[in-house]
């Protein structure tokens, strides 16, 4: 088991790749710290692991206190941290003509304050036990759609923010920062999203290559994965390093805009 004995903190985990990632850390040997907004999603989830294996704490990560709150639960459950995976996020369509200032700060409140002041609270735990971030970014923090326009901003900050405490964290407490940009997930969220904007709801059933080469788009359980080799201490002293996880190359490829051909 790759993570025996381990304490991981995986933010926004009652759903999607945060609770694949969490059931993945459990299969490897670990014990986790479910986190969520909804509570009933969570219990379900806490259920599914084991009791034995996960607690779980609901919260909102922009509240004031809400990293230290996360923090001490995993301190006070399991006695120390090994892992943090920063997954928590807003995914949330706009564009230049609808972003104003505070739609942009809540945005970034999430997406890339909150895992500075995870980063933060953790430190020292994460230090006593060589332990390791994990963010989870996005393709979009390359430059994003036109219609994510906050979503990829924020997802760019945390993408620099991870190569420069990778770095400076590592040099100073041995603690490793790496991340994952994900590309098309078929999340639970992402399914429901798709059929907001419109689409069938068998949207995600035979696409075209253009948009998914395999014929279908990458599962949660494809990213909890990749998401183990950087908890574990087979990545050894790699830090401040993102890993794309995409079906085509994301520099020098522009998938065209319209989607009328994915119904």
């Amino acid at each position: 088991m790759r993570l025996k004995d381990k304490i991981i903190i995986v933010t926004g985990s009652t759903t999607g790749i945060g609770k694949a990632i969490a059931l993945r850390c459990v299969q490897e040997g670990a014990k986790v710290v479910i986190h969520g907004l909804e509570a009933n999603w969570g219990k379900e989830v806490v259920e599914e692991i084991g009791r034995e294996h996960a607690v779980l704490h609901i919260d909102n990560l922009a509240s004031d206190g809400a990293p230290e709150r996360l923090i001490d639960k995993a301190i006070k459950a399991y006695g120390k941290l090994d892992g943090l995976v920063n997954n928590a996020a807003m995914v949330v369509s706009s564009s230049i003509a609808d972003t104003d200032k505070a739609y942009l700060e809540k945005v970034l409140g999430v997406n890339t304050i909150a895992p500075f002041l995870l980063i933060k609270a953790a430190l020292p735990f994460l230090a006593a036990s060589q332990g390791a971030v994990l963010n989870i970014g996005s393709v979009n923090a390359w430059s994003g759609e036109p219609n994510l326009l906050a979503y990829s901003i924020s997802k760019g900050g945390l993408m620099t923010m991870t190569r420069n405490l990778g770095d400076s964290l590592f040099r100073e407490h041995g603690v490793k920062v790496n991340q994952i940009n994900p590309g098309w997930v078929l999340t639970e969220t992402e399914i429901l999203r798709k059929k907001e904007h419109g689409l069938s709801d068998t949207w995600y059933e035979g696409l075209p290559a253009m948009y998914a080469p395999a014929g279908r788009i990458i599962l949660p359980k494809e990213i909890a994965a990749a998401a183990i080799f950087w908890l574990a201490d087979e990545s050894g002293p790699v830090t401040g390093q993102v890993m794309e996880l995409e079906q085509y190359p994301m520099i020098g490829r522009n998938p065209p805009k319209d989607t009328s051909t994915i119904k």
